[in-house]
């Protein structure tokens, strides 16, 4: 299932795809699929449609002044937070998702909690000899955290198996409500799967990307690197709420 969710997606986003199709021109002798997968990649790397795509997710829960967040028995931070892993003594590869740290660290400082849960995240092929809530423990620590109010979950591989050992560490541990931190796109199946794990959430998203005020322009239409990022980041979403709704 792990392999399923992580890999089969690869081939319906614009890049592989586009590679089917030019794979295609080349088996067929044919010039259209050529053309469509050039018409693919353009679509799917400009601003005009990544953009929107992540804004479209993140809109679905807009974000929340950390002075109005509801109180709640723990903070749950999901992973996701770091690169490949790092020797000791040197400084940990904080990923762009490195908000959700940041924000579970300030919601336990500012009394939103009094728990501090991490998740204990490791990809099989990534080569981690520990799991990523490890490394967010000791950040967190030495930020003044306390280590005795964090806990970690089980080894988990994605956010349903995420969901699930949350899901147990709160009943070991007599816990009832979480403040779910994750980032903007990624909120609405992260929501959906905790609570359908039957976790009690109060939803806090963190590292937006888009600004909604802000008008098309002309660069709004030129393909770039992130642009395809942001399409195949917002697609890969939609396909991963359709995964855990036909396989759960």
């Amino acid at each position: 299932m792990l392999f399923l969710n992580k890999l089969l997606p690869i081939f319906v986003l614009p890049l592989g795809f586009a590679l089917l199709l030019l794979a295609l021109a080349l088996v067929l002798r044919k010039r259209w699929p050529a053309v469509a997968a050039a018409a693919v990649l353009y679509g799917s790397s400009i601003p005009a449609v990544g953009d929107r795509l992540i804004g479209w997710l993140e809109t679905r829960y807009p974000a929340v002044p950390v002075a109005r967040v509801e109180k709640a028995d723990a903070i749950v931070v999901l992973g996701g937070i770091f690169g490949p892993q790092v020797k000791p003594g040197f400084l940990a590869n904080v990923a762009e998702s490195g908000e959700r740290l940041e924000a579970g660290i300030v919601l336990y400082q500012t009394g939103a909690a009094p728990w501090l849960v991490f998740t204990g995240g490791r990809i099989p092929w990534e080569g981690r000899d520990k799991v990523e809530g490890e490394d967010s423990r000791a950040a967190a620590i030495a930020r003044g955290v306390p280590a005795e109010k964090i806990l970690i979950t089980r080894e988990v591989g994605n956010t349903a198996d995420e969901a699930r050992a949350v899901r147990d560490l709160l009943r070991a541990h007599n816990l009832k409500r979480v403040i779910l931190v994750t980032t903007g796109w990624h909120m609405p199946r992260a929501a959906w799967l905790f609570r359908h794990a039957g976790v009690d959430c109060v939803i806090f998203p963190v590292d937006f990307r888009r600004d909604p005020a802000r008008p098309l322009t002309l660069l709004d239409f030129l393909p770039n690197a992130g642009a395809l990022h942001d399409t195949e980041t917002a697609l890969r979403e939609a396909y991963g709420n359709l995964f855990y709704r036909i396989f759960r």
